[in-house]
This record gives structure tokens, sequence and C-alpha cells, in this order.
């Protein structure tokens, strides 16, 4: 994350590394830093998935769980100056999803994010590279992801992809002489 990048996303696989990633391009901002939570703790698996993510970030984060409104989530947080962390927006879109058409509340995220003047790192996954799911409702929620990752994408000023604990700037590219 540069000086002049307001709007930043990492996205990537499961268990590749994107969150660590997110986390440690915020890690030398020494306070003013919002994690902004989208999991809910339905099952004793996702509790302990939360866990690790709480147990991994060190002092200095102040937490907000936000399931579904993210939007509003942002535009209460911005300040000009604290940095804040979507964590993530798979599990939102999910929520949102089980709500009904996702297609407003994505509108609305995209708008907010434009309208921000301190800086946002979000985190996604990658779905696009797998096998095409052999049911209607995993096409349709892996559709809906990969158009809400590339409307995101749009917007951010930077875009990185982690691969095996990796890291790769897709957005802006580097410049070859």
């Amino acid at each position: 994350m540069n000086s002049e990048s307001r709007i930043v996303m990492v996205t990537g696989g499961a268990r590749s590394g994107k969150s660590a990633l997110a986390e440690s391009m915020i890690s030398r901002i020494p306070d003013h830093r919002i994690y902004i939570a989208t999991a809910e703790a339905w099952d004793d698996e996702m509790t302990q998935r939360i866990k690790l993510h709480r147990d991994r970030r060190a002092d200095g984060w102040t937490t907000l769980e936000e399931p579904i409104d993210l939007s509003g989530a942002l535009a209460r947080t911005d300040d000009g100056k604290t940095v804040r962390l979507i964590d993530c927006l798979t599990l939102w879109l999910s929520n949102v999803m089980a709500q009904g058409d996702p297609g407003p509340h994505v509108d609305a995220l995209c708008a907010q994010l434009r309208a921000q003047h301190g800086p946002v790192v979000l985190v996604t996954n990658e779905l696009g590279l797998g096998i095409v799911p052999d049911n209607a409702l995993a096409r349709k929620f892996r559709d809906q992801h990969g158009w809400m990752n590339q409307a995101i994408a749009g917007i951010a000023d930077e875009v990185w992809m982690a691969v095996s604990g990796l890291s790769l700037r897709l957005k802006p590219q580097r410049e070859t002489s």
C-alpha cells in the first residue's frame, strides 16, 4: 500500500495468505486502524477461524463486526485518516445473498468506496479459477462474486493477489522499460 492509494483490494484463494498480506500492508500505521469483520460464527469451526484471525492481529486494532451494511460501516468510520480493513467480501456477499438480490448492496458499497476520504483495504477470494460448480446456487454465487470483484478492482487504486503466501501486484501494473 503506497501513500497515494486509498482503495486497495487483496484477492487470492483459500489459505493463500491474503488476510495476512492485507494486515501487513497496514501494520506500519501506528494507530487509527479498524478491522471490519463480515464473518458470523454460526458453528464451532467458524468460531475457531474468527479466533485465529483475532489472535494474529497485534494490538492497535479496533474491531467492528458488520455482516451486512458495509457501506454504512465505511460511512460511519471515514474520518479521512483511519485505515479500514474489510475481511472479507466473500463472506459479506454470502450474507447479503441470503437476504435476496445482492446488486443494490454491491452498488452501494462501490458508491461508498468512491466517496471515501480515508484508506480502505478489502480482502476477497478469487473463486473463478476452479471448476464450474455442479448446482445452480453455487454457480450463481460464483458469478455474482466474480462481477463484484471486477467492480471493486475497477475502483481500486491497487489490486494484489496472494498465492501460496506470496504476493503479486496486479494493479497498477509495473512499468517496463
